[in-house]
């Protein structure tokens, strides 16, 4: 059914892609939530993705693989949105998903996903998309490399780097002294 929808999508029938739309919109705001750490942001990246779809749907060559095209134009609208409001800085992201313990009380649970976020200020928007794409979404490299329209190599080096990058602010993080103040009464 979602390829026949795709195909009268593709001859311009409106609510065929309203269908589409709206059956593929809360995965498309996650994704963007996760990228972009703001509802609002997402909200507008998911609306200029749709948009966008609309406008290009018949590019779509293979109506199997529309899905990872949706992806593809909200992870680039989640960069013209990045760009354009430069009040991102942080990202949540399940504390399970970059193998983390899985049976963790809520309080770890909820002091992981905050030392995770800590770590996300300090990656860039396409080491945030690359991570998001590949760990939350858990498509392979070669499915995010199609979802985030760059080569399959640049897709393990840009998961490589932003892992490390990760990993190093986690450990400052880690090691940044807790300052107390002491009562001289």
């Amino acid at each position: 059914m979602h390829r026949d929808l795709v195909l009268r999508a593709r001859h311009g029938d409106h609510v065929a892609f309203t269908a589409l739309a709206a059956d593929a919109y809360d995965r498309l705001h996650r994704t963007a939530r996760l990228i972009l750490r703001s509802d609002d942001l997402a909200a507008d990246a998911v609306q200029e993705a749709l948009v966008s779809a609309w406008l290009h749907i018949r590019a779509v060559r293979d109506p199997d693989r529309f899905d990872g095209w949706l992806h593809r134009l909200v992870v680039r609208a989640c960069y013209h949105e990045a760009r354009r409001n430069r009040s991102y800085r942080r990202i949540e992201i399940r504390a399970t998903t970059l193998g983390a313990r899985t049976e963790l009380d809520a309080a770890g649970q909820a002091a992981d996903r905050d030392q995770l976020e800590r770590g996300f200020r300090h990656l860039s928007p396409e080491q945030r998309a690359v991570l998001v794409v590949h760990y939350y979404l858990g498509m392979t490299e070669r499915e995010a490399a199609t979802v985030l329209d760059i080569p399959v190599g640049t897709v393990k080096s840009r998961l490589s780097r932003a892992e490390r990058a990760l990993r190093a602010a986690l450990e400052a993080d880690e090691r940044a002294p807790v300052v107390t103040r002491e009562s001289t009464t």
